[in-house]
């Protein structure tokens, strides 16, 4: 038990503020140097870009069905989106990271109740074997996949495993609990230096898609 609560103190203490400044930091780098390569080399750019064709194109891509591409793949489009919205809502509104983040900082916010949270886990694991499947089995997406598709998406679903078996209480919740912290600092790490990084250029690609093509070819880009 002593180890365990050394080995816990360690990974819910120190690493996780170096978990956090290393991704405040590497996302601060990759978004600079994303600026600092279109002012040097495309600040053309910046002529056509238009809040209100960025917000139009923004908007229509985080909207379920609202592109056609969402459309012609309604299963798909609801796994996707169902993944991407436990990525997002699940580091925050646990009640268990709300206590986290309170202990760390000092203040909190209201988590969703646990059996939604459960759910939730659940549904982003199914969804992660879906897109497993979907690699391993579709030609077309065999054929682009390679080992680091794999270790991405290991990595996006380690802490949702992990954290349903310490949660459910399977086999053994020391080993399951220190392995979920460690798993969803590796992801946050991970996250500026790895394709992760799409979570930040998102904003800043569908910009500039709007922008060209609602302001220069007066098309719609979904």
């Amino acid at each position: 038990m002593n180890n365990f609560n050394s080995i816990y103190n360690f990974v819910s203490g120190p690493l996780v503020w170096l978990a956090f400044i290393v991704f405040i930091g590497g996302s601060i780098y990759r978004i600079w140097n994303l600026i600092s390569l279109v002012n040097k080399k495309e600040k053309y750019i910046y002529t056509f870009m238009s809040l209100k064709y960025s917000l139009r194109s923004i908007m229509h891509w985080i909207t379920p069905f609202a592109t056609v591409n969402w459309r012609k793949r309604p299963v798909m489009t609801i796994i996707t989106f169902v993944f991407h919205a436990g990525l997002v809502i699940m580091p925050f509104f646990v009640s268990a990271h709300v206590i986290m983040f309170h202990n760390a900082w000092g203040f909190s916010w209201g988590s969703l109740p646990e059996s939604f949270t459960d759910a939730v886990t659940l549904l982003v694991i199914i969804a992660c074997v879906i897109f497993l499947l979907r690699r391993l089995v579709l030609r077309e997406v065999k054929f682009l996949t390679d080992a680091s598709d794999y270790g991405i998406l290991l990595m996006a679903a380690a802490p949702f495993i992990t954290g349903f078996m310490a949660y459910h209480n399977i086999w053994n919740y020391h080993f399951w609990i220190i392995l979920h912290i460690l798993s969803g600092e590796i992801m946050l790490v991970a996250i500026p230096f790895t394709r992760l990084s799409h979570m930040l250029y998102a904003v800043f690609t569908r910009s500039y898609i709007g922008s060209e093509f609602g302001k220069v070819r007066h098309a719609r880009d979904w």
